[in-house]
């Protein structure tokens, strides 16, 4: 009976490796990070400050007041979100500042049709840039960031990090859906369109199917 007794005591005054290795991840959440997080988080991190250089540099060549305004806006927006995974991916608890939602300030109107234009070519200068040209910069950052975190929070081990990283994941469509607004109304992204039957066959391609029970309703 004593040797059992004290064979106990020594399992708990020893515990396992495994045993061990979990306390210490419960008593330092900032390493509760798998190595293949790291690597991803570091990469959505370096590629936010890109955007946010990049924005700094777009800036002065910009003229049209309203993508100016875009660009400060998004920038603002962009730059607490960067505190925001920074410091979930620093301590691995809860940031000081939750994830916040974007707001853009276009309308959902899109204008359907192309016109005629001339014909693109890369600029022989910085002189040739235009609010055209860097509006489409802005919008392949933004849509670049969206599948970028959106990959990267679906392999990320650390629950806070990884909530925060994917609730961010919406304010880059938005921000990619402003800009492309921006760019449909002045004519720079223009949408072609089917003609009305092939548009009306593709719309009617499928069809419902009965509910199943035990089904949950969408």
């Amino acid at each position: 009976m004593f040797n059992q007794q004290n064979q106990q005591n020594q399992t708990n005054m020893n515990p396992s490796p495994q045993q061990g290795m979990n306390n210490q991840t419960m008593n330092q959440p900032n390493k509760n990070h798998g190595g293949h997080e790291l690597f991803d988080a570091h990469e959505v991190i370096a590629g936010i400050i890109s955007m946010l250089d990049q924005y700094q540099m777009y800036d002065q060549h910009i003229q049209d007041p309203e993508l100016k305004e875009i660009v400060k806006r998004q920038s603002a927006f962009v730059t607490t979100m960067y505190n925001t995974i920074v410091g979930s991916f620093s301590t691995g608890r809860d940031p000081q500042v939750p994830t916040q939602q974007y707001k853009m300030t276009q309308n959902n109107d899109t204008v359907y049709g192309i016109k005629p234009g001339q014909p693109k070519k890369p600029n022989q200068s910085v002189n040739e840039l235009s609010d055209k040209g860097l509006s489409a910069y802005m919008l392949g950052q933004t849509k670049s960031l969206a599948t970028l975190l959106a990959m990267t929070a679906l392999e990320m081990t650390n629950p806070v990090l990884r909530r925060v990283v994917a609730d961010s994941v919406p304010n880059f469509i938005e921000m990619s859906y402003e800009i492309f607004l921006y760019q449909n109304k002045h004519g720079y992204y223009q949408v072609p369109q089917l003609n009305d039957q092939d548009m009306a066959q593709m719309l009617q391609s499928y069809t419902t199917v009965p509910q199943q029970p035990g089904n949950m309703p969408h």
